[in-house]
């Protein structure tokens, strides 16, 4: 009888996997032990082995693509065997599926029908305005000030309101001409992104049922044009001064948008009253067509030629990895769960560098100063096994083994490659072990299990410069180190200012766990075997 593959869990944190290659397609003989596809995890790519004799009757996932853990991977039986009632399953579900999406569809339908009927409600010549979004953070802005009461007249250009963001307040202009029927937030008052601000049209037209019906609005007609110019006696026009340094009639928001796009507003004719330079004067601008008006003053200028030269960059975007929205996920979970701490010494590293020296002088040897810190550190646990220890909830797990995690940055983010029983190694076996994991951690060559299991994690940035840094803790990890340059510098020394070599390290610890006290001990006992490597010998 065929069996059911399943997409397996390849690690503690993976939700879903990735087939990065099948080495079998349907049709092919299986025997146990042979390698169906790769794995590709939140941490690593993995071969999968097949636990059955038999035949490939079904792939569930092509290559490149992804599915949640325990989906169907693939359906292995006799050649020839009928699999549609395995596979008829998930064609059910996915039935019962689309007839939901239909029915949310039909619906979706429903209401958009809706809308267009209320939308065919709103006279001619009525516009519905909105709560603008003036920054790219802003949720709701607050009505600072009504520049324009109901009743009022309204030109295009014309400041109806002071709108606060969560940045600053910025004058909001009118887009339309008509009269302000209905204010839709109170001065003071806040109201979300999208919700109705404001209505203008013609004077007298009855908006109430546009106001009931949420303000939803037919799609701007593209015939619209200005209503003519009142020869009435306006106020004078705020002004601004251009690169040239004469003073320009512009709008706040015209001038924002000018300055945001290298624009030499002094180029720009305005539509607004008595000239005025209005926000669609600016959008529409375009310099090639007006360059040839341009006064000589201001082509002469090499602010503007720079400013008209410029041509702005695009944005891009990347899809998160697997690993990289495990790494965000669990770095989030670590930093607003783990009350972290940190504690910081300066360790004396001459006695280091000449042991260091001492040992790499012994054929085929080749050790770093990592390989020593991590030595050092697993050594330290021994002394405080408080600091080897995990938060369970209602209750703190003292770790019988000293398992050390070595951050390794890979191409898609971050893994950390466990020593196991790293107190046992000797310095080759610690320098050969962080060599070989971060090496296959490159290449994605890493297993599972070879991730799993740490009690303390290390991080070094020192071969980058950096002198001094703090690390988010690797859960369930109750601390991480972070190990940073060795400087030279001068320091002092049997009441002599002598050149000495220095190394700073960070430890970032979980208040729930390790105390203070029991923090600083740690670094204390770790300090004496860096700055004594001798001593470790005695531990």
């Amino acid at each position: 009888m065929a069996e059911v593959i399943t997409m397996p869990r390849l690690s503690d944190t993976m939700t879903e996997g990735k087939v990065s290659k099948w080495h079998k397609k349907v049709g092919d003989a299986v025997k146990e032990g042979d390698i169906l596809a790769e794995i590709e995890t939140d941490k690593a790519v993995q071969d999968f082995e097949s636990e059955l004799n038999g035949t490939l009757l079904y792939v569930g996932v092509e290559e490149g693509g992804q599915a949640p853990v325990d989906s169907v991977l693939a359906i292995i039986g006799k050649e020839g065997e009928d699999v549609s009632v395995l596979i008829g399953g998930g064609a059910k579900s996915e039935e019962k599926k689309s007839e939901e999406e239909t029915k949310t569809e039909n619906q979706a339908t429903a209401v958009e029908n809706t809308e267009e009927s209320a939308s065919a409600d709103i006279p001619e010549g009525v516009e519905v305005i909105t709560m603008p979004r003036l920054s790219d953070t802003m949720t709701e802005g607050k009505v600072a000030k009504w520049q324009k009461n109901v009743g009022d007249a309204v030109k295009e250009g014309d400041i109806l309101a002071e709108i606060e963001t969560d940045k600053a307040v910025q004058d909001f202009e009118s887009e339309f001409n008509g009269t302000l029927l209905f204010q839709g937030v109170g001065e003071g008052d806040a109201a979300e992104v999208d919700k109705i601000l404001a209505i203008i049209g013609p004077a007298g037209t009855d908006v109430s049922g546009i106001v009931s019906g949420g303000g939803k609005k037919a799609a701007p007609k593209a015939e619209a044009k200005a209503e003519p110019k009142s020869e009435e006696k306006k106020e004078s026009a705020p002004v601004a001064a251009s690169s040239t340094g004469e003073r320009v009639a512009i709008s706040p928001l015209a001038k924002k948008i000018a300055q945001d796009k290298g624009i030499d507003f002094s180029a720009i004719k305005g539509s607004g009253e008595n000239g005025r330079i209005v926000k669609k004067d600016v959008e529409n601008y375009q310099p090639s067509a007006t360059a040839s008006e341009a006064k000589p003053a201001a082509s002469a200028s090499p602010a503007a030629k720079v400013a008209m030269n410029f041509v702005a960059g695009e944005d891009s975007e990347t899809p998160n990895s697997q690993m990289r929205n495990v790494i965000a996920k669990r770095l989030s979970e670590s930093k607003f769960t783990a009350p972290h701490y940190y504690l910081m010494v300066e360790i004396n590293m001459d006695k280091a560098i000449e042991a260091r020296k001492e040992i790499n002088s012994q054929p085929d040897t080749k050790v770093s100063f990592n390989d020593m810190v991590i030595k050092a550190v697993a050594m330290a646990l021994r002394k405080h096994p408080q600091v080897n220890s995990s938060w369970a909830g209602d209750k703190i797990i003292h770790h019988g083994n000293i398992n050390v995690g070595v951050a390794v940055a890979v191409p898609d983010g971050l893994v950390v490659p466990v020593l196991k029983n790293t107190d046992f190694m000797n310095y080759n076996d610690i320098s050969a072990a962080v060599k070989d994991m971060a090496g296959r951690a490159k290449t994605k060559a890493l297993k599972a299990n070879e991730m799993e299991g740490s009690t303390f994690s290390v991080s070094n940035l020192g071969m980058f410069g950096i002198e001094t840094f703090t690390s988010i803790i690797n859960q369930p990890n109750s601390c991480i180190l972070s190990v940073g340059a060795i400087i030279e510098k001068p320091i002092v020394k049997n009441g002599q200012i002598v050149v000495g070599n220095t190394m700073k390290l960070s430890l970032a610890c979980d208040h729930r766990v390790v105390d203070g006290a029991t923090g600083a001990q740690f670094l204390q006992t770790l300090r004496t075997y860096l700055e004594s490597p001798l001593t470790l010998l005695l531990g």
